[in-house]
């Protein structure tokens, strides 16, 4: 079997510690890749490499916009040539449907054209200032933030990759990258990418292994003036206490346990229609999947029993065959799913259907969990408070609106929302007090490169994506000129 090797300072290297760790098929826990570990002498190197790119060659950073641009583009191009094959590996390493994983990688080359159109736009400003201390011409620039470690999940391998790397190289920045320990097969290839490209040496630097160690060396160092992660808000929380030995630049995309807020006169069918997207899409492993359902409660009868129709027709199975659900993502995931519902039905909810494993036929060697409903929840209950992050949605109902816009609030997160409705006043009045970053009304889960993506509360700081996205990755520059040489007596009196 080939092993899959780490990439530091423009070379491919099996690193010092000779450790490897293996990459499982999810669909029936074969072993997909041996994958070299990276130790923290790895880590540190990477980061020196980085550094000297930025701090010192300074090839890439200094790269003028439209040569950088006229790369970025040269490999959302090579993306697009593979784009079947980038799907495959994803659906085999994660477990989405390939027909999902296709639409992933297709948004990741119009990502990289974005951002690669972004950057030849104007920026910076020029402003009007008092005279004084004399006549005054001041402006802004846009500046690469320096050396940037960014860490992604395992639940959109190649797309959260591309939402970070896109717009820190358009920027002009020197990146490490430490994708997920489940699922790097896809970044690894992109990886690949970047050096048939020509990326200058060390400007992209590849790491993989365990959280506890490469993730908290990159937090910690004191060469790394960034790092942006997608996760767990447990490891967020820790990552901003690392990120203060030397106060480096964070960026944040934490968990969720959104709400779908569906009043009695919205379209029951479109309604039903949304909210399996919002919950079964990716098998529910979405930060900002709509797994709180919280509805009118005169429709709360008609509703679960068409949701819980749909939900029992989903068809599982082996991924790349493109049923409506392949499995979850490891066999350890797939445990705490299982022991979430458990703790559904400990607590006093009512599993309408589902919560249990799915093992027919060719899936009995494979994670997979059947979609679940759980109705009758109340706020109290630990499968309405914790992110489960597989396909588990809980079911409250409410009277009035404002008992909607209370119910949908009464979490710790705030990453999404919804709200289906045909009366446009109440769309517009519910939709602004729900307290998240991303929201629809009458829809669930579009997303759009062009659109800024990020939370509210506790999950997360900063946005990725569209404008807000890019200028993460900058710093902004005031440049101030007198145009009137000479002493301006401020101690004369």
């Amino acid at each position: 079997m080939e092993r899959k090797q780490m990439y530091i300072d423009g070379e491919w290297t099996s690193g010092t510690s000779g450790k490897t760790f293996e990459v499982i098929n999810p669909a029936n826990g074969e072993v997909l890749a041996e994958v070299a570990e990276s130790s923290v002498e790895d880590t540190r190197a990477a980061i020196a490499a980085a550094k000297r790119s930025f701090y010192e060659t300074r090839e890439w950073r200094d790269m003028d916009s439209q040569a950088r641009s006229d790369l970025l583009l040269k490999i959302a191009d090579r993306i697009e040539e593979e784009l079947d094959s980038f799907a495959m590996l994803d659906s085999l390493d994660n477990g989405k449907p390939l027909r999902e994983a296709q639409g992933d990688v297709a948004d990741g080359v119009h990502c990289f054209r974005y951002y690669a159109g972004l950057i030849r736009a104007p920026h910076g400003g020029v402003y009007d200032v008092n005279e004084g201390f004399g006549r005054m011409h001041s402006y802004t620039v846009h500046e690469p933030v320096g050396v940037c470690a960014q860490i992604t999940p395992w639940n959109y391998p190649f797309l959260m990759a591309v939402w970070k790397l896109a717009p820190a190289l358009a920027a002009g920045n020197s990146i490490v990258f430490k994708p997920s320990s489940v699922t790097p097969l896809s970044a690894i290839r992109l990886f690949e990418l970047f050096e048939e490209a020509g990326l200058p040496r060390g400007a992209v630097n590849l790491v993989m292994g365990p959280g506890s160690t490469v993730g908290n060396e990159l937090g910690e160092s004191m060469d790394v003036d960034m790092v942006t992660f997608t996760g767990s808000t447990s490891v967020g929380k820790s990552l901003m206490r690392a990120a203060s030995s030397n106060v480096k630049r964070i960026g944040l995309e934490l968990g969720g346990k959104s709400p779908n807020v569906i009043f009695a006169d919205a379209d029951l069918e479109g309604a039903v229609e949304w909210a399996m997207i919002g919950i079964f899409f990716n098998q529910g492993e979405v930060c900002s999947a709509g797994s709180r359902i919280i509805i009118e409660e005169s429709i709360r009868d008609q509703f679960v029993k068409r949701l819980a129709e749909r939900a029992n027709a989903i068809t599982i199975g082996d991924p790349v065959r493109n049923p409506d659900m392949g499995p979850l993502v490891s066999k350890q995931h797939m445990e705490q799913v299982l022991a979430y519902i458990e703790k559904g039905k400990a607590e006093g909810a009512t599993l309408v259907c589902g919560g249990e494993r799915y093992t027919e036929g060719e899936c009995a060697k494979g994670y997979f969990v059947r979609p679940t409903i759980f109705d009758n929840c109340t706020s109290d209950m630990t499968i309405v408070r914790e992110e489960i992050f597989g396909p588990v949605v809980t079911i409250q109902t409410f009277r009035t609106k404002e008992e909607a816009i209370a119910l949908a609030n009464d979490t710790e997160y705030g990453l999404a929302g919804a709200v289906f409705t045909s009366d446009l006043t109440t769309a517009m009045t519910v939709i602004r007090e729900i307290r998240a970053g991303i929201t629809w009304i009458n829809c669930y889960n579009p997303t759009f490169n062009e659109a800024p993506w990020g939370g509210y509360k506790q999950s997360g700081i900063g946005r990725e994506l569209g404008v807000h996205g890019l200028e993460e990755y900058q710093e902004i520059k005031q440049i101030n000129i007198n145009l009137t040489p000479g002493p301006v007596g401020w101690y004369e009196h």
